[in-house]
């Protein structure tokens, strides 16, 4: 049965999965709001974004992206520095365009997050305590106060698509809002700092490397409870602990 199409679950967890049958992704999301809130900034983002095909609460069908991911983390990225340049001036069109209606996380909500995980992973044992202790410490200079933007807000590096240098899209807008820019650019580069230099060089503006370094940290030691109660592992290399263990 050559002719049949496969169903490949691209990712699966308790809050939301996505599916890829043949060129249409099909993403489900229970929580209504999240998904309402997803179409609306692809379609007031000033990038690229997925084609929406149709929408079946709580299926939503998105055609796929031409091109491929800029990489992915724990993986060496096989693309050229001018694509990584052309997916920081994605980012700065976004981060220049009108604010959408929503608030992301505040200030104060991402605080409240690095203690309750920094106090979950030392009271479990879960990583070395000079590597929570540490990297809280470097986690700090990204908790300052921002001036807001239209943020991705989960601009993993897996999200962007490129083809011949150029950026065909971005995916998975669940967690878009008003938000900090730097912590974008920190989500696109994290396990890939050789890149940073590129982004940051198509972004085109001066970008505080310290506040960088402290999304990386304060976004790694955020993750690593949330990765494990999903079913997926934090340790494998290159990955949110091997991250952390590169801040010290």
């Amino acid at each position: 049965m050559a002719d049949v199409v496969e169903v490949e679950v691209v990712v699966a967890h308790h809050e939301r999965a996505t599916l890829r049958v043949g060129d249409v992704y099909l993403k489900v999301d229970a929580d209504r709001a999240a998904a309402d809130r997803e179409v609306e900034a692809m379609s007031t983002a000033p990038v690229p974004t997925p084609e929406v095909l149709w929408r079946r609460p709580p299926v939503l069908a998105l055609a796929a992206l031409r091109g491929s991911a800029l990489g992915r983390l724990g993986e060496p990225s096989t693309a050229t520095s001018a694509a990584w340049v052309a997916a920081g001036a994605a980012v700065r069109v976004l981060h220049d365009a009108p604010l959408p209606s929503w608030a992301g996380a505040s200030l104060e909500e991402k605080a409240a997050s690095l203690d309750s995980e920094c106090t979950w992973l030392l009271a479990n044992d879960v990583l070395p305590a000079d590597l929570v202790t540490h990297n809280r410490h470097v986690a700090e200079a990204a908790l300052r106060p921002w001036t807001p933007v239209f943020m991705h807000g989960d601009l993993q590096v897996a999200h962007v698509f490129v083809e011949d240098d150029e950026v065909t899209g971005v995916l998975d807008w669940s967690e878009a809002g008003q938000g900090d820019a730097l912590y974008d650019l920190a989500s696109l580069t994290l396990g890939h700092p050789e890149h940073l230099g590129d982004v940051v060089a198509g972004y085109g503006a001066d970008v505080d490397l310290d506040v960088i370094r402290g999304w990386w940290s304060l976004r790694s030691l955020t993750a690593v409870r949330w990765l494990v109660e999903h079913g997926f592992d934090p340790s494998l290399p290159g990955c949110e602990i091997d991250v952390l263990r590169a801040q010290l």
